[in-house]
């Protein structure tokens, strides 16, 4: 029977041979972000992408997007989906609202909301493994149902979420260090650290990477690939309540439509960044360009005052594109390990 040690080993021998194809997907995701930012500094009007005002916009902003994606990405590496984030980032929010409004301290109550959101992954993760229902249709289901639960609690109405008396709290999570870099950013980038980190040097990276290319093959080298998808599914429904105290401080305030969309555009930022939906595939830092790169997308069409309907037009284009590099550049890895 296989050790645990010589499954490692086989699975880090695995690992390794998909470096070469993470280095090379990685250049072109840069470059498509180099590109972008180039054209977005030349189109937009008075060249107002690169002030530093847009700047600092686009990354409080956009972070609380890019927190998700990270997480997101992660599980797609595992070979699975969550629909739900959107859905469940609307009832953390309201979650959290509930809680200051009580009131209790925004740390006890950011607490809560984030075991809130724990639990959440948890469900969503033994439905998949546990009842075997595709993790497509699963999330598709608890999206449904989150969304249908916070629109009846919230009457579908808006609430002020008032941090007026905690300036501490609200500037660890929504502040700008030195006065400039917003803390939504700077958290964003923590995360893909901390998660490139597990993925690229621990053991349950590697274990992440086996699950996603092969199940069967990962289970028989002894990895429980039910638990680390339940845990993956943790990972992701924790972000997105993050996400949800970060965004519910900002604007103090809730809104039972907040996250609407963000299912496909998490995805697509995912396979931007070179994730493949097999699955067993990826890297944080192609999945870190990736949320960059939707969000320069968004922002972009904001400042050119084009209508909205051309976002989803650009990010259609920009997801194939992808795609097709992506298929363009495995098959000449293939080609270069096969010679």
């Amino acid at each position: 029977m296989t050790t645990t040690t010589e499954a490692d080993t086989i699975v880090d021998a695995e690992s390794r041979r998909t470096q070469i194809f993470v280095r090379f997907r990685n250049a072109g995701v840069l470059a498509i972000l180099l590109l972008l930012v180039i054209g977005a500094a030349i189109a937009t009007p008075d060249h107002n992408f690169i002030r530093g005002a847009n700047l600092r916009t686009l990354l409080s902003l956009g972070s609380e997007f890019g927190i998700i994606v990270l997480g997101v990405g992660v599980l797609m590496i595992a070979g699975e989906f969550d629909l739900s984030i959107g859905s469940v980032l609307a009832f953390c929010s309201l979650i959290f609202t509930l809680l200051i409004a009580v009131p209790i301290n925004p740390f006890l109550a950011a607490l809560i909301t984030l075991v809130c959101g724990s639990l959440i992954g948890t469900l969503n993760g033994l439905i998949t493994v546990k009842a075997k229902v595709v993790s497509f249709i699963a999330t598709l289901g608890t999206m449904l149902f989150w969304r249908g639960l916070t629109l009846m609690l919230s009457g579908g109405t808006m609430r002020s979420a008032v941090l007026d008396d905690h300036p501490f709290f609200v500037n660890l999570f929504t502040g700008k260090l030195g006065g400039i870099i917003p803390a939504q950013g700077i958290w964003f980038v923590f995360f893909a650290l901390v998660l490139g980190l597990v993925l690229q040097k621990r053991r349950f990276g590697n274990w992440i990477y086996a699950t996603g290319d092969n199940a069967l093959a990962a289970r028989a080298m002894a990895i429980n690939t039910d638990w680390v998808k339940i845990v993956c599914f943790i990972i992701v429904a924790s972000l997105v309540a993050f996400s949800a105290v970060i965004q519910t401080t900002r604007l103090s305030a809730f809104s039972s439509r907040v996250g609407t969309g963000w299912e496909l555009r998490a995805v697509a930022a995912a396979v931007v960044g070179g994730t493949s939906l097999l699955g067993g595939r990826g890297s944080m830092l192609g999945i870190f360009l990736g949320a960059l790169i939707i969000m320069v997308i968004e922002n972009m069409v904001g400042l050119a005052r084009l209508a909205y309907e051309w976002t989803f037009m650009v990010l259609g284009l920009v997801t194939l594109g992808a795609v097709l590099l992506d298929l363009f550049v495995e098959r000449r890895v293939q080609r270069a390990t096969a010679a």
